[in-house]
């Protein structure tokens, strides 16, 4: 008795491989069958046996309309049931999405990215006074920590103010006598800060030592005492 191997190279394409080698054959067994009715019946038990080996399907929304496609997939749209969705055609599931267009605007200056620029273009439409000042000068700082958080250096006034009118096409015009908040804003580097906190936690602590070692030095000149 010679026993035959069949290898997968031999046999046909494995359309969806989720599904394994015995639904791609069941699904062959549908279409070769004449009668139609029959022919849906065992459509029918195949999308539920398709359902029990993916469970993890049924957390997609409506998935057995993704079965039903599924199965006329595997079936290379040969598949003549009848179906509670729309049938599925070659056309519409090679169907590439349409590309996606990207903006090509180019940003001037790219530590401010194109909210910075836009507020500008915003702002400078505003009459002249203590409105139009006061944004200015949350923009100007804000300008100023974003460039701090870009390269890790703070601009100093001059650049921010040339970079405020440079933006704003010249409808905005700083001169050294507005009153601009961002101006006594002083540079100040990561290091200090941390410097001044450690050192005030340092000291605090210090004090704490300190009042512990006088609290139990007094409490031993007092048990000495006659």
């Amino acid at each position: 008795m010679t026993v035959s191997l069949e290898y997968n190279t031999e046999r046909g394409k494995l359309l969806i491989s989720e599904y394994g080698r015995i639904i791609q054959k069941m699904v062959q067994v549908a279409v070769e069958e004449p009668v139609r009715e029959r022919r849906q019946i065992i459509a029918n038990e195949i999308i539920k046996l398709m359902g029990q080996l993916n469970p993890h399907l049924r957390d997609v929304v409506d998935y057995k309309h993704k079965l039903w496609d599924h199965l006329f997939v595997m079936s290379d749209f040969k598949l003549d049931v009848d179906s509670p969705y729309p049938i599925p055609t070659a056309e519409t599931i090679k169907a590439k999405p349409d590309p996606l267009t990207y903006p090509q605007s180019r940003i001037k200056f790219r530590f401010y990215g194109k909210i910075v620029p836009k507020m500008i273009e915003k702002i400078s439409e505003f009459e002249e006074g203590p409105t139009r000042t006061s944004y200015i000068n949350a923009i100007g700082s804000f300008m100023k920590m974003s460039s701090k958080a870009w390269n890790l250096e703070m601009l100093n006034d001059d650049e921010v103010m040339a970079h405020l009118e440079s933006l704003s096409q010249g409808k905005i015009s700083i001169s050294e006598s507005d009153d601009l908040q961002f101006k006594n804003m002083q540079q100040r580097k990561v290091t200090a800060i941390g410097e001044d906190k450690y050192s005030n936690g340092g000291n605090h602590r210090n004090n704490q030592n300190r009042n512990k070692f006088n609290k139990n030095r007094n409490f031993k000149n007092f048990k000495k005492r006659p």
